[in-house]
Order: structure tokens, then C-alpha cells, then sequence
């Protein structure tokens, strides 16, 4: 025993004067990171709204164009042949992402590509319906239709052309 304490004593003493120092190894770990990139929400028009070729009547009246683009005529309107539809938006992104639409709340002006006078589309309606969270992207998209009515005056206010304008839809994503 007196060996064994003369040996450590030995070597702490040989440790101690040569410098030698027993230190405890560093360690490392690895650690891991994750990041999702997520599609962009976007909408695009893929379809113009589309009321087609008419001719308005003594009286005027209105054009019912539905979101499934079935057409409707009210008053002293005549149809014309020929095209209509409801304009279609593309909205993407995300898989099962709810997200809202709003349609326009006021009447939406249309005027004549070569003098003043115009018409007003009100009463909009969408499938999906308008509304928070109506909407799913469902696989990552959905297509939305829109119709509207189109208040036509008699000729005289509404003369022979063509009548363009713009109009927002809104996609808001929750």
C-alpha cells in the first residue's frame, strides 16, 4: 500500500512539475434544421367576364350573367347570338389553405370605346360564394367564377359598340 501511494504521489508530482495536465475532451453535437418553402398565393384571371352581343330595347333592362355562365334577360333587351361567359380566376397555393373573396360592393362602370356613355354592372356573386374563409385550394388551387348584372339603358344612352372596363376581385388568404 505505501508503494501504491508512493506511485500516485510520483506521478501528480511528475504531472504537476512537468506540465503535463489532464483535461477533460471537448464534445460536439450535431444539431439539425428544417425550412418549408411554401407556394406563393396568387389569383389570375383566366376568363373575362363576357355578357355578349345584344341590342338594347325602347325601355332598357338588365343581363343576369351566373358564375356557371348561363344568361338571363330582363326588360326590352334582345340577346344577340353568340359568346358569353363568367370570368374565371386560377387562385393557388398552399394544399388546403382556406382563403376569403370579396366581390365588388359598388357598381362597376362600363364605357363605350368611343364616347361617353356607359353601363353599370352591380349584383355580383362567385362559386365559392363570397365570404371569410369560402374558399379551399384544394390540392393547391381552385377556380373561382364570377357573374354579375349589367344594367342596360335604351339606345339612345346605350348607342352601338363596344363597352369595357375593369373590376377587382379579392383573394385573401387566412
Amino acid at each position: 500500500m505505501k508503494r501504491l501511494k508512493i506511485l500516485i504521489f510520483s506521478l501528480i508530482y511528475i504531472f504537476h512539475v512537468t506540465g503535463i495536465h489532464v483535461n477533460a475532451q471537448p464534445v460536439s453535437a450535431t444539431g439539425h434544421v428544417i425550412a418549408e418553402i411554401i407556394p406563393v398565393y396568387s389569383a389570375s384571371e383566366t376568363s373575362q367576364l363576357n355578357f355578349g352581343k345584344f341590342s338594347p330595347g325602347p325601355q332598357g333592362g338588365m343581363i343576369i350573367l351566373t358564375p356557371q355562365s348561363t344568361v338571363s334577360v330582363v326588360g326590352s333587351v334582345f340577346k344577340g347570338i353568340g359568346s358569353h361567359n363568367a370570368a374565371s380566376f386560377y387562385v393557388s397555393g398552399d394544399a388546403n389553405a382556406a382563403y376569403s373573396i370579396s366581390l365588388p360592393t359598388s357598381p362597376v362602370i362600363l364605357t363605350h370605346t368611343s364616347n361617353a356613355k356607359t353601363m353599370l354592372i352591380q349584383d355580383w356573386v362567385s362559386v365559392p360564394e363570397p365570404g371569410i374563409g369560402t374558399g379551399t385550394l384544394q390540392e393547391g388551387f381552385q377556380v373561382v367564377y364570377v357573374g354579375a348584372t349589367l344594367k342596360v339603358g335604351p339606345l339612345y344612352d346605350n348607342p352601338v359598340g363596344i363597352y369595357t372596363g375593369v373590376y377587382t376581385v379579392t383573394f385573401d388568404f387566412n
